[in-house]
């Protein structure tokens, strides 16, 4: 193993450590019940929270309540978040961000780099929970490693890892600053 999964390994165990420090409450998982319209099944964690608190993103298990299969682990759940995500989708960015990766061999390797990230992440999750991944093995979520896919994936990677872990996520992030930043609160849900 080279130095480079060396790292990436020992991040997404930080990362996990962080997350399972403070599993779901019965506060979150209502909170993220009514931003989704449905119970959150899977939700382990809140992932990345509203300066305000409220849940942006969540961590779900790899597999659901009666063996369902889950890659997408980092889940955005924020209406503000995802309204934002939603109207750069609408836009027709994301064939913008596919020729990006197509022309530019940098944003491809740590494109490539999030995947693996986001792989090395859910692997964690799923030991430390016993969950099994093999029906979703070498499956990360949005599109990645070769395409742009879904930019809710995306950002919901960003927020929950962190700037740097997702190159197009973290261009999602600060192309919707004036619409939807974690650090501003434009929550429309109150409690």
């Amino acid at each position: 193993m080279n130095a480079a999964n060396n790292d990436i390994i020992q991040r997404a165990q930080e990362l996990i450590d962080r997350i399972l420090a403070e599993p779901a409450n019965d506060r979150d998982i209502e909170l993220v019940q009514a931003q989704l319209g449905r119970y959150p099944r899977g939700m382990v964690a809140v992932g990345a929270r509203c300066v305000c608190g409220r849940p942006l993103a969540v961590v779900t298990r790899p597999v659901l309540p009666g063996g369902i299969p889950f890659p997408t682990t980092c889940y955005l759940t924020g209406p503000e978040a995802v309204k934002a995500a939603s109207h750069v989708e609408a836009a027709g960015i994301m064939q913008d961000y596919n020729d990006m990766l197509a022309s530019d061999e940098n944003l491809r390797a740590a494109y490539g780099r999030a995947h693996e990230l986001y792989l090395a992440f859910r692997h964690e999750l799923a030991e430390r929970l016993g969950d099994s991944e093999e029906h979703i093995e070498g499956t990360s979520a949005g599109g990645m490693p070769v395409r742009v896919k879904c930019l809710h994936a995306l950002l919901a990677q960003t927020l929950v890892m962190g700037a740097g872990a997702n190159p197009i996520g973290d261009m999602v992030l600060e192309r919707v600053k004036d619409e939807f930043d974690p650090s501003v609160c434009r929550c429309s849900i109150i409690d």
